[in-house]
């Protein structure tokens, strides 16, 4: 995906080229929250760059891929969402001693949520991991419950990330271990991936840890979604460079142990959502969009144009990928970025559009 400071860059050039020409520029038309040509929409939640659903529950949480953004609780039923972080005291519940190197809570105002990480932590128990942005490079951890049917959010502190390192995704192990992917290393570009060069690697921090460290041996060309196997022996990341899942051994990861290749798409976050382990993304050879994404003197095209997109689902066993949706271009939705599954819908995030988009989606017995 296109990263924060590349947003900020190619918005840059467009105020640029506007003040070039020497005229005043209409305001933008706001786009219409009718359906789609396939999908409905819930439209507030700014750049929903990540969802995950809360199990047993109607309710979903989405991340903001925008400062202050923050997290949006999703209630599935109504198709209706709310800010949820808003750092009231009955929010904030720190753990200083595991989380000693934290400063404080993050900022509301500042908070730019990108990738989630949900795990189930006792009966209507959760531990929730937020990449953030804003103020801070971070891992915001949250402890979530649910009491008579209604989610709970408490901060309990954060993880800095390493000087110069910005995280994409998050997820984590049973024993407390939190992984982190970064897209770009020092030095290395958007292009650099999109050309397939090797340009991040996963990053990994353990309880009584004082900081995360690299993985060796999962250095990627973009390290994207990330996700672990159900008995902690693997680890999912997305190498968005190749269009590809890649499988790793938690035990011996200095090689991949497969790469399962998308057919016809660019996946995005991955995430096992009612027992099915889904990526999202967008089309890869979008006629609309001139094909491929290019690499124009040294500039990775920003994927602006509006692509078709594909949600799949991954069988780790046999190392395949099978779409479960697909759809041409929306007017009003681009940059599908991850996928969630919750009584009945299919829910679809998205890291450019001001929405969510969801489909009735039945459920399969598994």
């Amino acid at each position: 995906m296109l990263n924060a400071s590349g947003s900020r860059a190619l918005l840059a050039a467009a105020l640029l080229l506007a003040a070039g020409k020497g005229a005043a520029q209409p305001a933008a038309t706001p786009l219409s929250c009718a359906p789609g040509d396939k999908l409905a929409y819930v439209c507030g939640p700014a750049k929903p760059e990540d969802i995950v659903a809360i199990p047993g529950t109607p309710w979903l949480i989405a991340s903001g891929f925008s400062q202050g953004a923050g997290l949006k609780l999703v209630d599935g039923a109504r198709a209706s969402t709310q800010l949820w972080f808003t750092a009231h005291p009955e929010q904030l519940a720190p753990d200083r001693k595991r989380y000693a190197s934290c400063p404080g809570p993050v900022d509301p105002a500042l908070f730019n949520a990108r990738g989630l990480s949900l795990r189930r932590t006792g009966p209507e128990r959760f531990s929730l991991h937020v990449v953030n942005h804003g103020g801070r490079e971070s891992i915001e951890v949250f402890d979530v419950t649910v009491t008579a049917g209604q989610p709970m959010l408490r901060w309990r502190g954060c993880l800095p990330m390493p000087e110069g390192l910005v995280a994409n995704s998050v997820a984590t192990f049973s024993d407390g271990t939190v992984l982190a992917t970064v897209l770009n290393r020092p030095g290395a570009t958007i292009a650099d991936f999109v050309l397939g060069n090797l340009t991040g690697a996963v990053y990994q921090w353990a309880p009584g840890d004082t900081a995360f460290r690299l993985v060796r041996g999962t250095e990627l060309p973009g390290n994207n979604g990330l996700e672990t196997a159900p008995d902690d022996r693997h680890f999912y990341v997305v190498a968005f460079g190749w269009h590809a899942v890649v499988v790793y051994d938690r035990k011996n990861p200095a090689s991949p142990k497969a790469k399962i290749m998308a057919p016809g798409f660019m996946p995005d976050n991955i995430h096992w959502t009612d027992g099915r382990l889904l990526v999202a993304g967008m089309r890869l050879d979008e006629p609309g969009c001139g094909g491929l994404r290019k690499v124009v003197n040294g500039v990775a095209d920003g994927m602006l144009c509006h692509r078709g997109y594909v949600v799949a689902e991954v069988d780790p066993r046999s190392n395949s990928m099978t779409p479960i949706l697909s759809g041409e271009p929306e007017a009003a939705f681009n940059g599908v970025s991850a996928a969630a599954l919750s009584k009945g819908r299919l829910w679809i995030g998205s890291y450019q559009s001001d929405r969510l988009a969801y489909i009735a989606f039945p459920e399969q017995p598994r």
